[in-house]
């Protein structure tokens, strides 16, 4: 009996690895794709996976993994020039709430409709993320925005939707949904479904 659980234990952690690296990886790819002040995402991919085969703790260890990662690229650096403790505080909490949330989603949505639930996961990741840095632009960034970006005081709201944030999340919104097919067969395979 203690050799079957080391050998789920290992399988599970053998999952969580390489999907570590993916996300990393994932993160130094989105560099080249740019919009605006940030760079694309497609991290939240293997986060869906992640918590379909290694439960909602791996959600928040690939959420941490992705903040490590944007900070390790140097996607953080202007949100780093105006306050560290409000971009570390940020990009943590962003990134591994995303991926607790996923992971909710997925476990409550996952004995009715594994589909459903892998597409809901897929969605709610980056509204999360997207929600908790615009949340943690509002508590630590707005005056450093409005005269970085010569606002005046004026409009940051609105340009924190529309040019700081807009593009890349509908385009992280689109990407993800479009992937959950790829993703619900490679957790039916995984699950033992052909």
């Amino acid at each position: 009996m203690k050799d079957t659980k080391f050998k789920v234990d290992a399988r599970r952690l053998t999952y969580l690895s390489v999907l570590t690296a993916i996300v990393f990886l994932l993160q130094v790819i989105s560099l080249g794709l740019r919009f605006a002040t940030f760079s694309l995402t497609f991290v939240f991919v293997p986060v869906v996976i992640g918590v379909a085969m290694c439960g909602i703790g791996s959600g928040v260890w690939l959420g941490a993994v992705f903040a490590a990662a944007v900070f390790a690229t140097g996607d953080a650096a202007l949100f780093l020039s105006f306050d560290v403790f409000g971009t570390v505080v940020t990009v943590f909490v962003k990134g591994m709430l995303a991926g607790l949330v996923a992971g909710l989603v997925y476990r409550l949505f996952e004995k009715k409709n594994r589909y459903l639930a892998v597409a809901l996961s897929a969605l709610i990741a980056p509204i999360v993320n997207t929600g908790v840095f615009f949340l943690g632009c509002l508590v630590f960034f707005m005056d450093d925005i409005s005269v970085f970006f010569g606002l005046n005081g004026e409009g940051v709201v609105a340009f924190i939707i529309t040019t700081i944030i807009g593009i890349n999340f509908i385009i992280e919104v689109i990407v993800n949904l479009c992937l959950t097919p790829a993703v619900y067969r490679l957790i039916e395979i995984k699950k033992g479904k052909k």
